[in-house]
Protein backbone atom coordinates (compact mmCIF):
# COMPACT_ATOMS: atom_id res chain seq x y z
CA UNK A 1 0.00 0.00 0.00
CA UNK A 2 0.94 3.39 -0.55
CA UNK A 3 1.23 6.76 2.06
CA UNK A 4 -1.63 7.54 -0.51
CA UNK A 5 -3.68 4.52 -0.41
CA UNK A 6 -2.91 4.15 3.61
CA UNK A 7 -4.47 7.97 4.71
CA UNK A 8 -7.73 7.03 2.27
CA UNK A 9 -8.03 3.88 4.11
CA UNK A 10 -7.27 5.76 7.64
CA UNK A 11 -9.67 8.44 6.70
CA UNK A 12 -12.58 5.93 5.70
CA UNK A 13 -12.28 3.79 8.25
CA UNK A 14 -11.64 6.30 11.49
CA UNK A 15 -13.49 9.50 10.30
CA UNK A 16 -12.01 11.50 13.13
CA UNK A 17 -8.72 11.33 11.42
CA UNK A 18 -9.88 12.72 8.05
CA UNK A 19 -11.51 15.87 10.18
CA UNK A 20 -8.66 16.25 12.30
CA UNK A 21 -6.71 16.42 8.81
CA UNK A 22 -4.08 13.33 9.14
CA UNK A 23 -1.73 13.12 6.75
CA UNK A 24 0.03 10.03 5.57
CA UNK A 25 3.76 11.46 5.05
CA UNK A 26 5.58 7.57 4.55
CA UNK A 27 4.36 4.74 5.29
CA UNK A 28 6.85 1.23 3.89
CA UNK A 29 8.47 -1.64 6.11
CA UNK A 30 6.63 -1.59 9.61
CA UNK A 31 7.44 2.88 9.35
CA UNK A 32 5.59 5.15 8.88
CA UNK A 33 5.43 9.12 9.22
CA UNK A 34 2.37 10.76 9.86
CA UNK A 35 1.01 14.94 10.17
CA UNK A 36 -1.02 16.67 12.30
CA UNK A 37 -1.46 20.19 11.08
CA UNK A 38 -2.89 22.77 13.67
CA UNK A 39 -6.37 23.42 13.66
CA UNK A 40 -9.22 24.89 16.28
CA UNK A 41 -10.61 21.28 16.26
CA UNK A 42 -7.15 19.91 18.02
CA UNK A 43 -6.29 22.30 20.03
CA UNK A 44 -6.60 22.84 23.84
CA UNK A 45 -6.91 26.49 25.87
CA UNK A 46 -3.38 27.43 26.03
CA UNK A 47 -1.88 27.22 22.77
CA UNK A 48 -0.77 23.73 22.40
CA UNK A 49 -2.40 20.69 20.93
CA UNK A 50 -5.35 18.22 23.13
CA UNK A 51 -4.06 15.30 24.41
CA UNK A 52 -7.12 13.13 22.45
CA UNK A 53 -5.70 14.10 19.50
CA UNK A 54 -2.25 13.49 20.36
CA UNK A 55 -3.36 10.09 21.20
CA UNK A 56 -5.42 9.65 18.03
CA UNK A 57 -2.79 10.52 16.10
CA UNK A 58 -0.54 7.99 18.13
CA UNK A 59 -3.14 5.22 17.21
CA UNK A 60 -3.36 6.13 13.51
CA UNK A 61 0.24 6.07 12.58
CA UNK A 62 0.84 2.63 14.70
CA UNK A 63 -1.74 1.63 12.25
CA UNK A 64 -0.50 2.87 9.35
CA UNK A 65 2.76 1.26 10.28
CA UNK A 66 1.54 -2.34 10.51
CA UNK A 67 -0.75 -1.62 7.71
CA UNK A 68 2.81 -1.23 5.65
CA UNK A 69 3.92 -4.59 6.80
CA UNK A 70 0.45 -6.66 5.94
CA UNK A 71 -0.70 -5.10 2.56
CA UNK A 72 -3.44 -3.49 3.92
CA UNK A 73 -4.48 -6.59 6.01
CA UNK A 74 -6.54 -5.29 8.74
CA UNK A 75 -6.33 -7.69 11.71
CA UNK A 76 -5.45 -6.01 14.40
CA UNK A 77 -6.40 -4.00 17.04
CA UNK A 78 -5.72 -1.34 19.82
CA UNK A 79 -5.23 -3.00 23.29
CA UNK A 80 -3.29 -0.33 24.81
CA UNK A 81 -2.25 2.94 24.19
CA UNK A 82 0.38 4.72 26.52
CA UNK A 83 1.37 8.37 25.64
CA UNK A 84 4.04 10.14 27.40
CA UNK A 85 3.58 14.08 27.33
CA UNK A 86 7.36 15.18 27.74
CA UNK A 87 7.12 19.10 26.98
CA UNK A 88 4.20 20.98 25.59
CA UNK A 89 3.89 20.47 21.52
CA UNK A 90 2.87 24.38 20.96
CA UNK A 91 0.99 25.21 18.12
CA UNK A 92 3.14 24.05 15.33
CA UNK A 93 2.30 20.74 13.03
CA UNK A 94 3.00 17.32 14.60
CA UNK A 95 5.42 14.76 13.56
CA UNK A 96 4.40 11.21 14.62
CA UNK A 97 6.92 8.67 13.62
CA UNK A 98 5.66 5.00 14.22
CA UNK A 99 7.67 1.61 14.29
CA UNK A 100 6.37 -1.45 14.60
CA UNK A 101 8.86 -3.06 17.23
CA UNK A 102 7.66 -6.98 17.29
CA UNK A 103 4.92 -8.52 15.05
CA UNK A 104 3.72 -11.72 16.70
CA UNK A 105 0.72 -14.13 15.68
CA UNK A 106 -1.09 -12.65 18.27
CA UNK A 107 0.53 -9.43 19.31
CA UNK A 108 2.11 -6.24 17.71
CA UNK A 109 4.05 -4.06 19.56
CA UNK A 110 4.94 -0.82 18.46
CA UNK A 111 6.21 2.58 19.41
CA UNK A 112 5.50 6.46 18.27
CA UNK A 113 7.70 9.37 18.44
CA UNK A 114 5.81 12.70 18.22
CA UNK A 115 7.90 15.88 17.16
CA UNK A 116 6.59 19.17 16.44
CA UNK A 117 7.22 20.08 13.17
CA UNK A 118 10.55 22.25 13.06
CA UNK A 119 11.68 21.39 16.45
CA UNK A 120 14.44 18.95 17.69
CA UNK A 121 13.53 17.69 20.31
CA UNK A 122 10.22 14.70 20.55
CA UNK A 123 7.11 16.05 22.56
CA UNK A 124 5.97 12.61 23.40
CA UNK A 125 6.71 9.26 23.39
CA UNK A 126 3.80 6.52 22.77
CA UNK A 127 3.62 3.06 23.00
CA UNK A 128 0.87 0.20 21.99
CA UNK A 129 -0.14 -3.30 21.97
CA UNK A 130 -2.33 -4.78 19.53
CA UNK A 131 -3.75 -7.71 19.22
CA UNK A 132 -4.29 -9.65 16.59
CA UNK A 133 -8.21 -10.39 15.85
CA UNK A 134 -8.09 -13.35 13.11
Amino acid sequence: MTPADIQARAHAGVPLAAAMGIEVLEAASGRALLRLPPSPLVMRPGGTLSGPAIMGLCDVAIWAAFLSLTGGADDARTQNLAVTFLRPTGTAALLAEARVVRQGRRVVYAEVWLTPEGAEAPSGHCTSTWMVVA
